[in-house]
């Protein structure tokens, strides 16, 4: 394939020389600012402060956790808040003996879909801890073991894992 057919607008020398691409020192540099948006910010704000936020549907009155700003059964705007318990059931796990950046390990991490009390057909994806693969099942009681206060950054890493 030649690269006049993979489209696009290519660089040239001048577009640099005359500061239409944003470079310094010689290197090529990008900034950029990140927002989690209004329903998961205010999640996020929440595992800071050690609290499970949810979201309630008005109309359906499903409760769903990451929140969402919409129902996405009734197509409804979401408003209001709730706080829900750390503690669930595991739905769904898998036992990897692989990071996610490919690396082997000996002791195997288990990640799991985690449905919390109180909350509706929806969960989260987080670490099972203290506990031996083959006493994971599905269906299991969970808890979540937070960092402490002085630790949390308002990130889904203020729980550390959950544990039977």
């Amino acid at each position: 394939m030649k690269r006049e057919d993979l489209g696009g607008t290519p660089l040239k020398e001048s577009d640099f020389e005359k500061g239409k691409v944003l470079f310094y020192d010689d290197r090529l540099r990008t900034a950029y600012n990140w927002d989690a948006g209004v329903a998961m910010g205010r999640f996020l704000a929440g595992l800071k402060e050690g609290k499970i936020l949810g979201v309630r549907c008005n109309k359906c009155q499903r409760i769903v956790t990451p929140p969402r700003v919409f129902c996405e059964e009734c197509y409804s705007p979401i408003e209001e808040w709730v706080e829900l318990k750390d503690s669930g059931v595991v739905d769904s796990f898998s036992i990897c003996y692989v990071r996610w950046d490919a690396s082997r390990i000996e002791e195997p991490e288990i990640p799991a879909i985690i449905l919390f009390d109180g909350a509706d057909r929806a969960g989260i994806m987080h670490k099972l801890g203290e506990v031996a693969p083959k006493d994971v099942k599905i269906g299991m009681r969970v808890q979540a073991v937070w960092k402490p206060a002085e630790e949390r950054t308002g990130s889904i890493l203020d729980i550390k894992y959950f544990k039977p």
